[in-house]
C-alpha cells in the first residue's frame, strides 16, 4: 500500500467497488519504507461512508493486514503468507478474488485457487450461476528486471548483479506461468504486458484483456482556486519564465534519476533559467543528492524543516500525498520519465491531462500513451545522448511541445476515466467463461 501506481489503482477499483454496493475485502503486508502510504486514503473513503457523504448503498472496504507478506522474496515468510492468504478467502469466500503485484499475485492466485478447488465460493448474480470463485490477475508493469548498467544502477553493473537478475527473472518467469494457470482472466494495463507475458509463455491468449488505469482524471484538468499553475510555481519560487524540467517517481532503481541527471546537467550549468524538480521520496534520496553534488549542481530539499530555500537548481519535493501532485505536475513546462520499467506509467497519462508534454523512454507499454512527435517524444532505453536532445528540443519548442501535449489530454480524456476501468472491471468479473 505504498504510494505507487498499482496502489492507486487498486485503491480506486476498490472504491469503485465499493461504491457500486459491492462487499470489498483489501488484503495487503505491512506498510513500511519512505514512500508513503495509500491506507489513509482508503480510511478516509470508509469514514465518508459511515457519514453518508458516498452515494446511497455505498459499503466500507474491509481491510485485512497480511503479516508474512513483505516485498522481498523470503521463502519462509513467503509460505506462511500463502497461508494465511488462504485462511483469509476461505473465511470470507468472496465471489471475485483480484490479485495486484507480482509477488503477491502469485501467492493470492495460488491461494484462491486451493480455496476454489476446495469447492469454496459459488458466484450468482440475479438467476444466474456462473460457476466458482472467480480468480483474477491485474498485470501492473513486468517482475522481469532489466539488465543494470552504471546509469541506472549507479554502480558497477558486473557480472554478478547480471547472473542476479538473470536467475530472477528465470524463478519469476516459472512462477507467473504456474500461477497463470490458477486464474481465470488476467487484466493487462497496457498491450505491451501481454505481449511480453504470452512470448515467454506465460497463460493463454485467451485470458488477456487490456484495461487501462484509471484515474480522477478531473483533479489534474479542473484545478480549484490556490492550485493553479502560477501559485504553484510561487510557492516553489520557480519564477514565470523559468524553464521547469520534472519527473513524478519513487527514488528508487530504474526509475532513471541518474539517466535524468546525465541527460540536464550540461543544460543546467549553461542556462541559469532551468530548474529540475524531483516529486517524490524513496531509499535513494541520500545516493541522489551525493550525486548531484558530485556534478557540481546544487539541490533545495523543499519538504525539510527550513527548507524554503528555494536557490538550488534541482529542487526535491520529498513525499507528497496524491492531491498535491495535480498541482505539482501543474508547474512544470516538460515532464521526463526516463524509467527502465514500467507497465505504462501514470505520471504521463497524468501531465498530459495538465497539459504537460512527456519525454519518456520506450519501455513495456510507455509508448502506447507517449508516442514519438504525435502525444510527446520517445527516446531509446538508455540513450542519455537522445535524452538530452529530445528535452533541449522541448525547451526551445513550446509552440510544438504544447500541441503533443494537447492532443494526448483529449485521448487520456477517454481512455483514462476511473469510471471507464471500473465499468470495464465489472464486465470481467460478470462474464462467463469456457
Amino acid at each position: 500500500m505504498i504510494l505507487g501506481g498499482s496502489q492507486e489503482n487498486t485503491v480506486l477499483s476498490c472504491e469503485g467497488q465499493a461504491r457500486d454496493g459491492n462487499r470489498v475485502h483489501l488484503a495487503f503486508g505491512p506498510i513500511y519504507g519512505p514512500e508513503g502510504s495509500l491506507l489513509a486514503r482508503v480510511e478516509a473513503f470508509n469514514a465518508r461512508v459511515l457519514a453518508g457523504t458516498e452515494p446511497a448503498g455505498a459499503t466500507a472496504i474491509v481491510t485485512h493486514i497480511v503479516p508474512n507478506l513483505v516485498r522481498e522474496v523470503q521463502l519462509r515468510k513467503d509460505y506462511k503468507a500463502l497461508g494465511e492468504l488462504e485462511q483469509l478467502i476461505a473465511r470470507i469466500l468472496p465471489d471475485v478474488v483480484h490479485t495486484h503485484s507480482s509477488k503477491a499475485g502469485i501467492l493470492g492466485r495460488h491461494a484462491a485457487y486451493a480455496v476454489r478447488r476446495r469447492g469454496g465460493g459459488l458466484i450468482v448474480m440475479g438467476s444466474d450461476v456462473l460457476g466458482k470463485m472467480r480468480i483474477v490477475h491485474t498485470i501492473h508493469g513486468p517482475p522481469f528486471m532489466p539488465s543494470p548498467t552504471p546509469s541506472r544502477s549507479g554502480a558497477k553493473a558486473g557480472l554478478g548483479a547480471r547472473f542476479r537478475i538473470g536467475v530472477n527473472n528465470y524463478i519469476y518467469t516459472l512462477a507467473e506461468r504456474r500461477a497463470a494457470t490458477r486464474c481465470d482472466r488476467i487484466i493487462s494495463v497496457a498491450d505491451a504486458m501481454t505481449a511480453q507475458f504470452l512470448a515467454k509463455g506465460i497463460g493463454l491468449p485467451k485470458q488477456f484483456i487490456t484495461i487501462y488505469s484509471g484515474m480522477e482524471v478531473e483533479t489534474f484538468t479542473h484545478p480549484p482556486a490556490g492550485e493553479d499553475r502560477r501559485v504553484a510555481r510561487q510557492e516553489l519560487g520557480v519564477g514565470p519564465s523559468d524553464m521547469l524540467i520534472g519527473t513524478v517517481a519513487r527514488l528508487a532503481e530504474n526509475k532513471g534519476h541518474d539517466d535524468l541527471l546525465d541527460a540536464v546537467a550540461p543544460l543546467l550549468k549553461a542556462r541559469n533559467d532551468v530548474k529540475l524538480l524531483w516529486i517524490g521520496d524513496g531509499w535513494w534520496r541520500a545516493r541522489l543528492l551525493a550525486r548531484i553534488r558530485k556534478l557540481g549542481l546544487t539541490s533545495s530539499e523543499i519538504d525539510l524543516p527550513g527548507g524554503m530555500n528555494r536557490e538550488g537548481r534541482v529542487l526535491l519535493t520529498g513525499l507528497v500525498p496524491p492531491d498535491r501532485v495535480p498541482p505539482l505536475l501543474r508547474t512544470l513546462d516538460l515532464l521526463v520519465h526516463p524509467s527502465a520499467r514500467e507497465g505504462l506509467p501514470r505520471a504521463v497519462p497524468q501531465a498530459l491531462l495538465c497539459g504537460v508534454c512527456p519525454i519518456a523512454y520506450d519501455v513495456d507499454g510507455t509508448g502506447e500513451i507517449c508516442r514519438e512527435f504525435e502525444t510527446g517524444r520517445l527516446v531509446r532505453l538508455g540513450d542519455i545522448e537522445g535524452l538530452r536532445a529530445a528535452i533541449t528540443w522541448a525547451l526551445e519548442n513550446e509552440v510544438a511541445r504544447s500541441a503533443l501535449a494537447e492532443r494526448g489530454k483529449r485521448e487520456c480524456l477517454i481512455k483514462f476515466s476511473v469510471e471507464e476501468m471500473i465499468k470495464e472491471l465489472d464486465k470481467v468479473y460478470r462474464e462467463r467463461l469456457d
